[in-house]
Protein backbone atom coordinates (compact mmCIF):
# COMPACT_ATOMS: atom_id res chain seq x y z
CA UNK A 1 0.00 0.00 0.00
CA UNK A 2 1.26 3.47 -0.91
CA UNK A 3 2.30 5.72 1.95
CA UNK A 4 0.52 8.76 0.54
CA UNK A 5 -2.70 9.70 -1.19
CA UNK A 6 -2.53 11.11 -4.72
CA UNK A 7 -3.00 14.67 -3.49
CA UNK A 8 -0.50 14.26 -0.68
CA UNK A 9 2.18 12.98 -3.05
CA UNK A 10 1.55 15.71 -5.62
CA UNK A 11 1.93 18.33 -2.89
CA UNK A 12 5.07 16.70 -1.50
CA UNK A 13 6.91 16.46 -4.84
CA UNK A 14 6.09 20.07 -5.66
CA UNK A 15 7.61 21.00 -2.32
CA UNK A 16 10.84 19.20 -3.19
CA UNK A 17 10.24 15.60 -2.08
CA UNK A 18 12.23 13.03 -4.10
CA UNK A 19 10.65 9.62 -4.63
CA UNK A 20 13.17 6.79 -4.26
CA UNK A 21 11.17 3.58 -3.76
CA UNK A 22 8.05 2.00 -5.29
CA UNK A 23 6.24 1.99 -1.95
CA UNK A 24 6.45 5.79 -1.91
CA UNK A 25 4.50 5.97 -5.19
CA UNK A 26 0.78 6.15 -5.71
CA UNK A 27 -0.70 4.16 -8.58
CA UNK A 28 -1.10 7.36 -10.59
CA UNK A 29 2.55 8.30 -10.07
CA UNK A 30 3.71 4.81 -11.04
CA UNK A 31 1.63 4.78 -14.24
CA UNK A 32 2.86 8.24 -15.31
CA UNK A 33 6.48 7.25 -14.62
CA UNK A 34 6.13 4.02 -16.60
CA UNK A 35 4.76 5.90 -19.62
CA UNK A 36 7.66 8.37 -19.45
CA UNK A 37 10.33 5.69 -19.09
CA UNK A 38 8.79 3.53 -21.81
CA UNK A 39 8.95 6.33 -24.36
CA UNK A 40 12.51 7.14 -23.28
CA UNK A 41 13.66 3.52 -23.51
CA UNK A 42 11.96 2.75 -26.82
CA UNK A 43 13.24 5.97 -28.42
CA UNK A 44 16.84 5.22 -27.48
CA UNK A 45 16.52 1.63 -28.64
CA UNK A 46 14.97 2.27 -32.04
CA UNK A 47 17.38 5.09 -32.84
CA UNK A 48 20.15 2.45 -33.07
CA UNK A 49 19.00 0.64 -36.25
CA UNK A 50 17.81 3.95 -37.70
CA UNK A 51 21.30 5.42 -37.29
CA UNK A 52 23.07 2.24 -38.33
CA UNK A 53 21.72 2.27 -41.88
CA UNK A 54 23.15 5.73 -42.55
CA UNK A 55 26.37 5.12 -40.63
CA UNK A 56 27.43 2.77 -43.41
CA UNK A 57 27.63 5.89 -45.61
CA UNK A 58 30.26 7.45 -43.33
CA UNK A 59 32.96 9.27 -45.35
CA UNK A 60 35.90 7.67 -43.50
CA UNK A 61 36.88 4.98 -41.02
CA UNK A 62 37.12 7.57 -38.23
CA UNK A 63 33.63 8.89 -38.88
CA UNK A 64 32.28 5.34 -38.98
CA UNK A 65 33.84 4.78 -35.55
CA UNK A 66 32.18 7.95 -34.23
CA UNK A 67 28.80 6.90 -35.62
CA UNK A 68 29.14 3.41 -34.17
CA UNK A 69 30.01 4.91 -30.77
CA UNK A 70 26.81 6.96 -30.92
CA UNK A 71 24.79 3.83 -31.70
CA UNK A 72 26.37 2.00 -28.77
CA UNK A 73 25.55 4.95 -26.51
CA UNK A 74 21.91 4.84 -27.58
CA UNK A 75 21.67 1.13 -26.80
CA UNK A 76 23.22 1.74 -23.37
CA UNK A 77 20.76 4.56 -22.70
CA UNK A 78 17.89 2.26 -23.63
CA UNK A 79 19.20 -0.35 -21.21
CA UNK A 80 19.26 2.23 -18.39
CA UNK A 81 15.59 3.13 -18.91
CA UNK A 82 14.50 -0.52 -19.26
CA UNK A 83 16.42 -1.32 -16.07
CA UNK A 84 14.50 1.42 -14.23
CA UNK A 85 11.28 -0.11 -15.57
CA UNK A 86 12.33 -3.43 -14.04
CA UNK A 87 12.41 -1.70 -10.65
CA UNK A 88 8.73 -0.89 -11.24
CA UNK A 89 7.85 -4.53 -11.85
CA UNK A 90 8.16 -4.80 -15.64
CA UNK A 91 10.18 -7.46 -17.48
CA UNK A 92 12.98 -6.00 -19.64
CA UNK A 93 13.22 -9.12 -21.83
CA UNK A 94 9.52 -9.00 -22.56
CA UNK A 95 9.62 -5.28 -23.31
CA UNK A 96 12.40 -5.69 -25.88
CA UNK A 97 11.63 -9.10 -27.35
CA UNK A 98 7.99 -9.76 -26.50
CA UNK A 99 6.21 -6.83 -28.13
CA UNK A 100 5.05 -6.42 -31.70
CA UNK A 101 6.72 -3.61 -33.73
CA UNK A 102 3.66 -1.35 -33.59
CA UNK A 103 3.56 -1.60 -29.79
CA UNK A 104 6.81 0.32 -29.27
CA UNK A 105 6.32 3.94 -28.17
CA UNK A 106 9.13 5.86 -29.86
CA UNK A 107 8.53 8.97 -31.98
CA UNK A 108 7.20 8.37 -35.48
CA UNK A 109 10.29 10.02 -37.02
CA UNK A 110 12.48 7.08 -36.02
CA UNK A 111 10.38 4.76 -38.19
CA UNK A 112 12.03 6.24 -41.27
CA UNK A 113 15.28 5.01 -42.79
CA UNK A 114 18.14 7.49 -42.83
CA UNK A 115 19.59 7.13 -46.29
CA UNK A 116 22.94 8.92 -46.21
CA UNK A 117 25.51 10.59 -43.98
CA UNK A 118 23.81 13.99 -44.26
CA UNK A 119 20.56 12.57 -42.90
CA UNK A 120 22.43 10.92 -40.03
CA UNK A 121 24.14 14.12 -38.91
CA UNK A 122 20.94 16.15 -39.27
CA UNK A 123 19.24 13.53 -37.09
CA UNK A 124 22.03 14.08 -34.54
CA UNK A 125 21.59 17.85 -34.82
CA UNK A 126 17.77 17.93 -34.68
CA UNK A 127 16.51 14.70 -33.10
CA UNK A 128 19.24 14.42 -30.48
CA UNK A 129 18.62 18.08 -29.66
CA UNK A 130 14.95 17.21 -29.13
CA UNK A 131 16.04 14.38 -26.88
CA UNK A 132 18.33 16.66 -24.87
CA UNK A 133 15.54 19.24 -24.59
CA UNK A 134 13.19 16.64 -23.16
CA UNK A 135 15.66 14.79 -20.95
CA UNK A 136 17.37 17.98 -19.80
CA UNK A 137 14.02 19.17 -18.49
CA UNK A 138 13.45 15.80 -16.81
CA UNK A 139 16.92 15.87 -15.22
CA UNK A 140 16.36 19.35 -13.84
CA UNK A 141 12.84 18.77 -12.55
CA UNK A 142 12.08 15.09 -12.01
CA UNK A 143 10.89 13.96 -8.60
CA UNK A 144 12.15 10.40 -9.24
CA UNK A 145 15.63 10.09 -7.74
CA UNK A 146 16.94 6.99 -9.63
CA UNK A 147 16.11 8.61 -12.99
CA UNK A 148 17.70 11.92 -12.03
CA UNK A 149 20.96 10.18 -11.16
CA UNK A 150 20.92 8.03 -14.32
CA UNK A 151 20.48 11.06 -16.55
CA UNK A 152 23.84 12.55 -15.54
CA UNK A 153 25.61 10.04 -17.81
CA UNK A 154 22.90 10.06 -20.49
CA UNK A 155 22.87 13.85 -20.90
CA UNK A 156 26.66 14.03 -21.19
CA UNK A 157 26.69 11.45 -23.98
CA UNK A 158 23.69 12.95 -25.79
CA UNK A 159 25.54 16.27 -25.81
CA UNK A 160 28.36 14.55 -27.69
CA UNK A 161 25.83 13.28 -30.26
CA UNK A 162 24.46 16.78 -30.69
CA UNK A 163 27.91 18.33 -31.14
CA UNK A 164 28.75 15.65 -33.68
CA UNK A 165 25.65 16.58 -35.66
CA UNK A 166 26.29 20.32 -35.46
CA UNK A 167 29.91 19.96 -36.54
CA UNK A 168 29.05 17.85 -39.56
CA UNK A 169 26.06 19.97 -40.54
CA UNK A 170 28.40 22.97 -40.62
CA UNK A 171 31.07 21.09 -42.53
CA UNK A 172 28.67 19.87 -45.22
CA UNK A 173 26.85 23.20 -45.47
CA UNK A 174 30.16 25.06 -45.87
CA UNK A 175 31.19 22.62 -48.60
CA UNK A 176 28.29 23.85 -50.70
CA UNK A 177 26.97 22.12 -53.79
CA UNK A 178 25.41 18.69 -53.40
CA UNK A 179 26.62 18.37 -49.79
CA UNK A 180 24.68 21.47 -48.72
CA UNK A 181 21.67 20.40 -50.76
CA UNK A 182 21.60 17.08 -48.89
CA UNK A 183 21.58 18.93 -45.58
CA UNK A 184 18.74 21.13 -46.82
CA UNK A 185 16.70 18.13 -47.98
CA UNK A 186 17.20 16.39 -44.63
CA UNK A 187 16.18 19.49 -42.66
CA UNK A 188 13.12 19.91 -44.89
CA UNK A 189 11.54 16.70 -43.59
CA UNK A 190 13.19 16.35 -40.16
CA UNK A 191 12.49 19.87 -38.84
CA UNK A 192 8.67 19.55 -38.94
CA UNK A 193 9.02 15.96 -37.71
CA UNK A 194 10.85 17.16 -34.59
CA UNK A 195 8.35 20.00 -34.06
CA UNK A 196 5.59 17.38 -34.07
CA UNK A 197 7.64 15.22 -31.69
CA UNK A 198 6.73 17.43 -28.70
CA UNK A 199 3.06 16.54 -28.99
CA UNK A 200 -0.23 18.34 -28.56
CA UNK A 201 -0.29 22.13 -28.11
CA UNK A 202 -0.88 23.15 -24.51
CA UNK A 203 -4.39 24.47 -25.18
CA UNK A 204 -5.45 21.02 -26.40
CA UNK A 205 -3.78 18.83 -23.78
CA UNK A 206 -6.39 17.42 -21.43
CA UNK A 207 -4.22 15.88 -18.74
CA UNK A 208 -0.60 16.11 -17.67
CA UNK A 209 0.31 13.51 -15.10
CA UNK A 210 4.00 14.12 -15.68
CA UNK A 211 3.58 17.76 -14.64
CA UNK A 212 1.23 16.90 -11.77
CA UNK A 213 3.76 14.47 -10.31
CA UNK A 214 6.73 16.67 -11.22
CA UNK A 215 8.23 14.09 -13.56
CA UNK A 216 9.03 17.00 -15.87
CA UNK A 217 8.89 20.77 -15.52
CA UNK A 218 7.95 22.31 -18.88
CA UNK A 219 4.82 22.02 -20.99
CA UNK A 220 4.81 20.73 -24.57
CA UNK A 221 4.81 24.20 -26.07
CA UNK A 222 7.56 25.40 -23.74
CA UNK A 223 9.69 22.42 -24.76
CA UNK A 224 8.95 23.09 -28.44
CA UNK A 225 10.02 26.71 -28.05
CA UNK A 226 13.21 25.69 -26.23
CA UNK A 227 14.09 23.36 -29.10
CA UNK A 228 13.40 26.01 -31.77
CA UNK A 229 15.38 28.61 -29.83
CA UNK A 230 18.60 26.77 -30.65
CA UNK A 231 17.64 24.89 -33.82
CA UNK A 232 16.39 27.81 -35.92
CA UNK A 233 19.51 29.97 -35.37
CA UNK A 234 21.75 26.95 -36.05
CA UNK A 235 20.15 26.32 -39.44
CA UNK A 236 19.91 29.99 -40.38
CA UNK A 237 23.60 30.43 -39.54
CA UNK A 238 24.42 27.68 -42.04
CA UNK A 239 22.29 29.18 -44.79
CA UNK A 240 19.74 26.39 -44.41
CA UNK A 241 16.08 27.34 -44.74
CA UNK A 242 13.67 26.36 -41.97
CA UNK A 243 9.88 26.90 -41.91
CA UNK A 244 9.93 29.01 -38.73
CA UNK A 245 10.94 32.51 -37.66
CA UNK A 246 11.24 34.71 -34.58
CA UNK A 247 8.24 37.00 -34.07
CA UNK A 248 9.07 40.25 -32.31
CA UNK A 249 5.37 40.91 -31.75
CA UNK A 250 4.74 37.56 -30.07
CA UNK A 251 8.23 37.23 -28.59
CA UNK A 252 8.46 33.61 -29.62
CA UNK A 253 9.28 31.39 -32.60
CA UNK A 254 6.40 30.98 -35.01
CA UNK A 255 5.97 28.19 -37.56
CA UNK A 256 5.57 29.15 -41.21
CA UNK A 257 3.21 26.26 -41.95
CA UNK A 258 -0.12 24.99 -40.74
CA UNK A 259 0.51 22.79 -37.73
CA UNK A 260 -0.04 19.89 -37.77
CA UNK A 261 -0.09 19.07 -41.45
CA UNK A 262 -0.12 16.13 -43.83
CA UNK A 263 3.04 14.12 -44.47
CA UNK A 264 3.92 11.96 -47.48
CA UNK A 265 6.13 9.28 -45.95
CA UNK A 266 7.02 7.70 -49.31
CA UNK A 267 8.49 10.98 -50.55
CA UNK A 268 9.65 12.23 -47.11
CA UNK A 269 7.80 15.45 -47.83
CA UNK A 270 5.41 17.64 -45.83
CA UNK A 271 2.36 18.82 -47.76
CA UNK A 272 2.31 22.37 -46.45
CA UNK A 273 0.02 23.55 -49.25
CA UNK A 274 -2.81 21.28 -48.15
CA UNK A 275 -3.31 23.18 -44.89
CA UNK A 276 -3.85 22.04 -41.34
CA UNK A 277 -5.07 18.58 -40.40
CA UNK A 278 -6.53 17.35 -37.11
CA UNK A 279 -4.45 15.90 -34.31
CA UNK A 280 -6.67 12.82 -34.58
CA UNK A 281 -5.20 12.32 -38.07
CA UNK A 282 -1.69 12.70 -36.63
CA UNK A 283 -2.40 10.14 -33.90
CA UNK A 284 -3.72 7.77 -36.56
CA UNK A 285 -0.48 8.14 -38.54
CA UNK A 286 1.58 7.56 -35.40
CA UNK A 287 -0.51 4.48 -34.56
CA UNK A 288 0.10 3.00 -38.04
CA UNK A 289 3.84 3.52 -37.45
CA UNK A 290 6.27 4.50 -40.18
CA UNK A 291 7.65 2.61 -43.17
CA UNK A 292 10.69 1.06 -41.43
CA UNK A 293 9.03 0.21 -38.10
CA UNK A 294 8.81 -3.54 -38.69
CA UNK A 295 12.28 -3.72 -40.23
CA UNK A 296 13.96 -1.87 -37.34
CA UNK A 297 12.20 -3.77 -34.54
CA UNK A 298 12.92 -7.11 -36.18
CA UNK A 299 16.59 -6.15 -36.50
CA UNK A 300 16.66 -5.47 -32.75
CA UNK A 301 14.74 -8.59 -31.78
CA UNK A 302 17.02 -10.75 -33.91
CA UNK A 303 19.69 -9.94 -31.33
CA UNK A 304 22.47 -12.03 -32.77
CA UNK A 305 21.94 -10.59 -36.23
CA UNK A 306 22.04 -6.99 -35.02
CA UNK A 307 25.13 -7.59 -32.90
CA UNK A 308 26.81 -9.17 -35.91
CA UNK A 309 25.96 -6.11 -38.01
CA UNK A 310 27.52 -3.82 -35.40
CA UNK A 311 30.61 -6.02 -35.09
CA UNK A 312 31.10 -5.92 -38.86
CA UNK A 313 30.67 -2.13 -39.04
Amino acid sequence: MARYTEEELKEKVHNGFIVEYPDEMTEGYRKALIVQLMVQADTELVSAPAYFGAAKDAPSTNTMVSATAIIQDELAHANIAYRLLEDLGLDKEQLVYGRQPHEFKHPYGFDHPLENWAELVVANGLYDRAGITLLGDVFKNTSYGPLKRALVKVDQEETFHLRHGEMWMKRLANAGGEAKEQIQRAVDWMFPMAVEWFGLPDDMKRHSGQLDYKLKGMTNDELRQTWMKSTVPLCEGLGIDVPAHWSEDEQKFVLDFAFPCQYDEDEKRWLFGEGQISWEAVFERWKRRGPANKQFIEAIQDGRGFRAQLAAA
